[in-house]
């Protein structure tokens, strides 16, 4: 009989709460377990002492008799001191998804197509803009006295 220490889940929909139970892993996820170790709640925050309980003598007694802890379940006792750490690696976790990286491509096509074509155009109005730039400056700083004379006409 293979025995796994893993999650049962109970509670509500959008309210997850877990039970940590040692199981025959022949058995459903919420179905028939053979002793009740402790409980999870998500919900609760990370520091808090009450989002994980274990009873760590029957666990140890558990993992003594060859259970298998599940991966959730070994990281809740690597924090406790339980277990060692084990060296985990996760190429693909920060990769985007194949739907992600479709669009990701299709947005670089695009940009990529318009952008070549506008280039050189792109140039030669810049260079026309610098030009016109400063008799733009001077005309600002003469209409700003008129404008200000304007106001306080308004003002009386």
């Amino acid at each position: 009989m293979a025995m796994k220490i893993r999650l049962a889940r109970g509670g509500s929909k959008k309210r997850p709460f877990y039970r940590i139970v040692a199981a025959d892993s022949r058995m459903p996820r919420d179905g028939r377990f053979i002793e009740k170790l402790g409980t999870y709640n998500p919900l609760l925050p990370k520091d808090s002492e009450d989002r994980v309980k274990m009873n760590m003598e029957r666990v140890q007694y558990w993992l003594d008799q060859g259970a298998q802890p599940t991966d959730r379940i070994s990281r809740f006792l690597e924090a406790d001191g339980v277990l060692e750490k084990k060296e985990r690696n996760n190429p693909n976790k920060a990769k985007p998804g194949k739907k992600a990286q479709e669009r990701a491509e299709e947005k670089a096509a695009a940009a990529n197509a318009p952008a070549e074509e506008e280039a050189p155009a792109e140039e030669a109005p810049a260079e026309e803009a610098a030009v016109e730039e400063a008799p733009a400056e001077e005309a600002t700083t003469e209409e700003a006295p008129a404008e200000e004379a304007a106001e306080e006409e308004k003002a009386e």
